[in-house]
């Protein structure tokens, strides 16, 4: 049975890591993390409700976003809970040191089963979307990232893919320049969309150091309950 529930609420977030510095969730493939012109209750807001009721807040909750996923892309999202902790984890996701992990199920398989992609994306901010250049040029942003395939099933193919450098769309676009559509994924070359509307795109793992303990998180998110995902564990 696929998940019929699109977004996150308070009582459904599944809260994969926290401690009085940190909260690590499991993202759905419906959520935004931070508020846009959609005007929808973003990611960060409700779990801010979440640890006021929990907690029993009167006052507002703190609560920073440090990091995004896309709103299709499903898996793990880290927010800051103190304002000791914003700062710190901020740089260090600026400076590309957690190492992201994540899945996609394609269709086609790449021509070797290990590589290195590296492009120059361009973002188009009216059709938000990036478009992927073999060489750089004006505006363009150097994206790298290493790619295995780590399971053939029947009619897709799941990719694990180290993220080297954080980029707008960047593992959709890069994909789609070697015609490894990411299942669901019409706005980079799918041919038909999932019915829940997000893409098989899934922050698998985080590695980072603790902003404040200093001692080395692992952090490891299942993907959502579907039939292909569930051919992926």
């Amino acid at each position: 049975m696929a998940d019929k529930t699109l977004h996150s609420n308070p009582s459904n977030i599944e809260v994969l890591y926290e401690d009085n510095h940190l909260i690590v969730i499991n993202k759905r493939s419906g959520d935004i993390v931070q508020g846009d012109k959609t005007g929808d209750k973003p990611l960060s807001e409700v779990v801010k409700q979440a640890l006021k009721e929990k907690y029993n807040k009167p006052g507002n909750v703190y609560l920073g976003v440090v990091h995004r996923l896309d709103r299709p892309t499903s898996g793990i999202v880290l927010f800051a809970k103190t304002s000791k902790a914003l700062p710190r984890l901020n740089k260090m996701f600026s400076e590309g040191k957690p190492k992201k992990t994540y899945w996609a199920v394609v269709k086609k398989a790449p021509e070797n089963e290990h590589g290195v992609l590296t492009h120059w994306l361009v973002r188009n901010p009216k059709q938000n979307k990036s478009y992927a250049y073999k060489k750089e040029i004006q505006n363009s942003k150097k994206a790298v990232l290493e790619y295995r395939i780590l399971k053939k099933m029947d009619n897709y193919f799941l990719l694990e893919i180290d993220l080297q450098t954080g980029r707008h769309h960047q593992i959709r676009a890069q994909l789609a320049t070697m015609g490894c559509f990411i299942k669901g994924d019409l706005k980079y070359g799918a041919d038909r969309s999932n019915k829940n509307g997000g893409i098989h795109l899934h922050a698998r793992s985080l590695e980072l150091e603790h902003p404040v303990k200093k001692e080395l998180l692992t952090l490891v998110a299942n993907p959502p309950n579907d039939a292909i995902w569930n051919a992926c564990r």
